[in-house]
């Protein structure tokens, strides 16, 4: 491991113990005897710009889940996926937006369960993937493919759906591509890093999506501008609103009728909640439960198996084809 890997990974880690630290010191979701109802709860939401870009937006939406529920909602507004997965896992933060990858990640290390899905203006509950270069590159699709060592490259997070897990499970795997191995650079952001980087010509090539493509061209249009997509993934679910199982049973119920019904109906108030969904490039909350997550545990273990078969573990090979199989079986997915 490089000394700048190493000290990434390090500074990830504190950074972790200061927010989980940071959460647990300003009060989030207070503790209570089990069954018992809480009087406050702490709401997750990622955002790579932090409170100040996605709080306005936010704020309206939990300000209505709190007099829907009749317990205040604080929110946590984190940059990293890993933080927010460990503040539930540690159980400072008890309701949260994620998108697929971490909302597994909560589902099976951090005692939760997802009650929603996100639906987007056009009605569909699933989005794309993406590989972004500059309009004036002359960079395609093939050119990337060849490696080579030619281009300085961005990926996501790694625990990110469409930053990381995507682009591998559908474009890299199947090649053979190791990107360590194929770009002269790799570096790891969030998305709106990434973007910026290709359209300045830092990076030549990134990793995206088709959420992040809207929200440039509502936030930095000139810089959007600059920028295409050389390749889109099929099809993944969006993020979801997960809950911690630890929560009341009533309470979670409350939750989950909020979620379902907001924006519905007819009325000021649906109206106004309307406008509260289209800020967030949202049309509606639809039900949801842990199975809509199938297709990320497909590419997971998708992506257990390039790496098994990558260290020579002809066990792990074994158990990640026949986990595999199951799972494709199951979510009906095609390989």
């Amino acid at each position: 491991m490089t000394r700048t890997l190493l000290s990434r990974r390090l500074l990830g880690l504190a950074a972790v113990a200061a927010i989980a630290l940071g959460v647990a010191s300003c009060g989030g979701g207070e503790k209570k005897a089990s069954g018992a109802m809480p009087t406050e709860i702490t709401f997750s939401i990622l955002s790579a710009e932090g409170q100040a870009s996605a709080g306005p937006l936010w704020q309206p939406l939990l300000d209505d889940m709190a007099k829907a529920t009749g317990v205040k909602i604080k929110p946590f507004f984190g940059s990293n996926y890993t933080v927010l997965v460990e503040a539930m896992r540690g159980e400072q933060t008890q309701v949260g937006w994620f998108s697929a990858k971490p909302a597994l990640e909560a589902v099976d290390r951090a005692n939760a369960e997802v009650i929603a899905r996100t639906v987007n203006k056009e009605g569909l509950d699933s989005y794309q993937a993406t590989l972004i270069a500059r309009k004036d590159s002359g960079i395609t699709l093939d050119m990337v493919l060849a490696c080579g060592k030619k281009y300085n490259f961005g990926i996501g997070d790694a625990q990110s759906t469409s930053g990381t897990l995507a682009p591998m499970s559908f474009l890299f795997n199947p090649r053979g591509i190791v990107p360590a191995s194929c770009f002269k650079t790799v570096r790891s952001a969030n998305h709106q890093s990434n973007a910026l980087g290709v359209a300045s010509g830092v990076l030549d090539v990134a990793t995206s999506n088709s959420v992040n493509t809207v929200f440039m061209n509502r936030e930095n249009p000139v810089m959007a501008a600059q920028i295409h997509d050389i390749w889109q993934s099929p099809p993944i679910p969006e993020s979801g609103i997960v809950v911690a199982e630890t929560l009341p049973p009533a309470l979670k119920e409350k939750i989950r009728s909020f979620f379902l019904s907001y924006g519905k109906g007819t009325g000021p108030d649906a109206d106004r909640q309307r406008q509260v969904l289209a800020a967030l490039e949202y049309s509606e909350f639809r039900a949801a439960d842990d199975g809509y997550l199938d297709p990320i545990r497909v590419m997971v273990a998708d992506q257990k198996l390039t790496e098994a078969k990558a260290k020579g573990d002809a066990a792990g090979v074994t158990a990640a084809e026949a986990e595999l199989q199951r799972l494709r079986a199951r979510a009906e997915v095609q390989p």
